[in-house]
């Protein structure tokens, strides 16, 4: 059995963690197990409902997409994180966190693995290693039957901007909060951009970009990610491994 310094030197490796500037610290973020790790639970973010279903579950390890310590973040183990991470260390869970490292791997990574779900074959990054994926469709689609392949592979309705350049040929797409990515994305030439959230400004900017964007849920669009991260991880070290969604509308 391995402990929770192998998980991560393993996962660092695995998704070339440092060759990132990400916006929180990739990897452990607590170390509150114990000398081995026998049962990961992972899940989207480090909320107390996650953290409490985890301790329901027997954890020794936690494994996120979003945790703690964001840049900007105050630095104070007050409120709610105080509460989290207190909770973590008295059960004994330590927390394992990997961010964008997560969104961009070809294979566990959140775009590439949204891709698959939404039956967009043949997707690739712009450029390597990149957050921001394209994939030309087989043949040209209504803006209403993507909406619908989204809906189907996401389960749940994603909101819709007419940019008004009639069917797609061209899909773009980048999950979580990427929605700035659509002045990218349209200078590539896709004829529609899909990511998880919506600004004020994203419906203006689809209008005078003349481009289908796609708001399809910041949560709905990363749990593909850790799941697979965490069923990884689960055969390369022979644990147990289990993924609690926590629902979120977002």
């Amino acid at each position: 059995m391995s402990n929770a310094i192998e998980f991560e030197s393993y996962c660092n490796q695995l998704l070339s963690a440092a060759e990132f500037d990400d916006y929180c610290p990739n990897g452990l973020q607590v170390e509150a197990g114990g000398d081995e790790v026998l049962r990961l639970v992972s899940g989207v973010t480090a909320s107390q409902a996650l953290i409490d279903a985890a301790v329901e579950a027997g954890a020794d390890m936690l494994l996120v997409h979003h945790g703690f310590f964001w840049k900007g973040e105050s630095p104070v183990l007050t409120g709610p994180k105080g509460r989290r991470i207190a909770a973590l260390i008295r059960n004994h869970i330590s927390l394992m966190v990997y961010h964008l490292p997560l969104d961009a791997h070809p294979h566990l990574g959140n775009n590439s693995l949204l891709g698959g779900l939404l039956g967009l074959g043949g997707g690739a990054p712009l450029e390597a290693g990149g957050l921001l994926w394209s994939a030309e469709l087989g043949s040209a689609e209504s803006a209403a039957e993507l909406g619908r392949r989204i809906s189907g592979g996401l389960g749940r309705e994603p909101l819709h901007i007419d940019g008004g350049n009639g069917d797609v040929s061209r899909v773009g797409w980048c999950t979580g909060a990427a929605q700035g990515a659509i002045v990218e994305a349209a200078a590539a030439g896709v004829d529609a951009f899909i990511s998880g959230e919506i600004s004020e400004s994203t419906v203006h900017l689809a209008r005078e970009l003349g481009i289908h964007y796609f708001a399809a849920g910041h949560h709905a669009t990363e749990r593909a990610g850790v799941r697979a991260l965490g069923d990884h991880l689960a055969e390369h070290f022979g644990v147990e491994h289990r993924f609690i969604d926590i629902a979120n509308p977002v």
